[in-house]
């Protein structure tokens, strides 16, 4: 089995010597290894893969006795994470997931889909996957209630929103810290917020982009994860971009599902360290 190793904590001389000998002295095997020292800040982030016969704690346990309390070890074993889709009426972002979902090339397990609107249930029953409608309402609170109560039930790894056409408030991101990921359908940070087409084409921009971040308490501020751009012309209007943007939307939410499922993700103040 393999599995996977991240840690991060301020630089200092022998880190990957020290590390890799732990894993070393207990029998496992490095399939790979990627390190970076952020220089603005020294800060230094590894993630290991290692296969062995152990149990994988023993290395854990060592390297927080070996390394500085300020160092931060997590441990994940490779293999499909339970996720929860969020989504309201777009049907691009979710119906791309279910499908690669259904095609196997997602390293995930669909647990459920929940919306506030019933729109989407059609979509989502042909891929055989449960289907809540939590609808929306004007008490927030109680509306996220009842999604927090489904979620009690699939203790996903990461919520995903699909196109999740709600603001979270800071109570429930706070039950997901790092492990909510938004799709923006902008090239943050332009264009903050509702209706960033047609704010693009008022500023007559000449490229759109879709923006797949963590949530935090601040409105499509989270830290970033992927991006991507695509080419426009004076031709376009708001609706002809927002068309073209779908295409991009998905797959940079595919993307950086990818990358958060297979633990490429370093979450460091508000920016990311991605291991590609």
């Amino acid at each position: 089995m393999t599995h996977l190793l991240h840690i991060d904590c301020p630089d200092e001389p022998g880190l990957v010597f020290r590390i890799t000998q732990v894993l070393f002295e207990h029998g496992f095997n490095i399939i790979s290894n990627q390190e970076f020292v952020d220089q603005s800040t020294q800060y230094f982030f590894m993630r290991t893969a290692f296969a062995g016969d152990r149990p994988p704690q023993v290395v854990v346990d060592q390297l927080r006795q070996r390394l500085s309390p300020a160092t931060t070890v997590r441990l994940a074993t490779a293999g499909k994470r339970p996720i929860v889709l969020m989504a309201t009426k777009e049907s691009h972002c979710l119906g791309d997931l279910l499908l690669r979902h259904a095609d196997g090339e997602l390293n995930a397990d669909i647990q459920a889909v929940i919306s506030n609107h019933a729109v989407l249930e059609p979509l989502v029953n042909r891929f055989d996957i449960p289907f809540h409608h939590v609808p929306a309402t004007h008490d927030r609170a109680a509306h996220e209630r009842g999604v927090l109560a489904l979620l009690e039930q699939y203790r996903p790894d990461y919520l995903v929103l699909a196109k999740y056409m709600r603001i979270l408030s800071p109570e429930f991101v706070a039950r997901y810290p790092f492990r909510i990921l938004n799709i923006h359908h902008s090239f943050l940070p332009a264009f903050v917020g509702a209706r960033p087409y047609h704010q693009a084409f008022e500023r007559g921009v000449k490229i759109i982009g879709a923006t797949a971040h963590a949530v935090t308490n601040d409105l499509d501020t989270g830290p970033i994860i992927a991006q991507d751009v695509l080419p426009v012309t004076h031709t376009h209007t708001a609706a002809s971009m927002a068309q073209a943007g779908r295409d991009i939307e998905k797959l940079v939410l595919a993307r950086a599902l990818k990358l958060l499922l297979e633990e490429r993700v370093f979450f460091h103040h508000n920016r990311t360290v991605v291991f590609e």
